[in-house]
């Protein structure tokens, strides 16, 4: 029996087996909301056969994107929009649905990938001015973000509890809130970005102060019988700045506050990171988290072959895996490890001829007779 097609338990949700689908930004919602788009891409991963999808990172308020294009949950408008989309994928799939909420700090007001990325500077079309823990850019070529006073910590406090009232109206199964790659709760994490001299900044307990104030705030905000997680990166792969020591103080500090889980990635928030990449190169974070701290632990970052999926779950090294690119890449990845790991996945039954001959129990109840 493959450990990775086992169930899983994530607070008070379970999945069907350990395959998550990370949060991948399309850049493609119009002020906030989704599309056309957002249906067919969501709705291809729906019926990938993995057992959580999470939607990318959802600002909480529109400054807080990190694109135009960028999905957001701080209006009626992006909250109708996502209506019909989560509609159809539950009309036609089983898969459980989380949202990734998020707010991008200095890192905001950028264009989109595919058109370069960089900031969109002051007095260009479309820019806006970022907010962050200090007055401290991203790049030094880059225009200064605003530090956040006391009345725009405020109001960031309650754009997440906001989207996260929005996402309990559309019946999400749960939240992940974006602590992670050198977006606005990251930053108040590393001292690299959060140069404050007040309680929110400077020693260890400072800079978690606000990232759990923001958790509270949502886990207040979003029904008690569904969970509430966290993404962290890890380190910044950079002498000074955050790394693993931080990472499980604060989930320690997560989890005393119910935090169902710790999806751990790392980096982003220094443009010196020194990154150590390779196969499944963040694995042993997640790891460390599992074993310190006693949380599930989702491990994400070039994962890439079933075989590999499965030892990381087998070993113990995490409780489920996340897939980005790959599942990009391959919408059916889920379908293709089941084959190789002599596993079973749930299929549409639109589905069910496809299924090669050498593999005649791999999708689940498949039976399809035609003449």
């Amino acid at each position: 029996m493959s450990k990775l097609f086992e169930p899983l338990q994530i607070g008070s949700l379970q999945l069907d087996n350990r395959i998550v689908i990370a949060p991948m930004c399309q850049y493609s919602a119009g002020d906030g909301s989704a599309n056309d788009w957002h249906l067919i891409h969501l709705g291809q991963l729906a019926l990938s056969g993995a057992g959580l999808l999470i939607i990318e990172a959802t600002a909480v308020e529109r400054e807080g994107r990190i694109t135009p294009g960028c999905l957001g949950l701080y209006a009626d408008a992006n909250e109708s929009a996502l209506v019909p989309v989560l509609a159809a994928l539950r009309a036609r799939s089983p898969i459980k649905i989380g949202m990734q909420l998020a707010h991008a700090g200095r890192k905001a007001s950028s264009n989109v990938p595919w058109r370069g990325g960089q900031q969109i500077r002051a007095g260009e079309p479309g820019a806006w001015q970022a907010v962050a823990p200090s007055a401290v850019p991203h790049l030094p070529s880059e225009d200064a973000p605003t530090a956040l006073d006391r009345a725009g910590l405020a109001r960031v406090r309650a754009a997440f509890a906001g989207a996260a009232q929005r996402a309990t109206r559309l019946g999400l199964d749960g939240l992940e809130i974006h602590a992670a790659h050198g977006y606005l709760l990251h930053q108040f994490l590393s001292p690299i970005a959060n140069q404050r001299d007040d309680e929110y900044g400077g020693s260890l307990v400072n800079r978690m102060r606000f990232p759990l104030e923001v958790f509270d705030a949502v886990r207040d905000a979003f029904p008690h019988d569904k969970p509430v997680w966290a993404r962290i990166s890890a380190t910044d792969w950079v002498d000074g700045g955050w790394d693993i020591d931080g990472t499980l103080a604060l989930s320690h500090e997560l989890k005393a506050r119910g935090c169902a889980a710790i999806h751990v990635s790392s980096g982003g928030v220094a443009a010196q990171q020194a990154i150590k990449l390779g196969p499944g190169y963040q694995v042993p974070f997640a790891r460390r988290v599992k074993d310190e701290v006693g949380l599930p632990t989702i491990a994400v970052g070039l994962i890439t072959e079933p075989e590999q999926a499965e030892t990381i779950i087998a070993s113990g090294e995490a409780d489920a895996i996340a897939l980005a690119r790959a599942m990009l890449y391959d919408p059916r990845w889920p379908w293709h490890a089941a084959a190789k790991l002599g596993a079973q996945v749930t299929v549409p039954p639109q589905y069910w001829r496809s299924q090669p001959r050498e593999f005649k129990d791999l999708f689940k109840g498949a039976s399809f007779g035609a003449r």
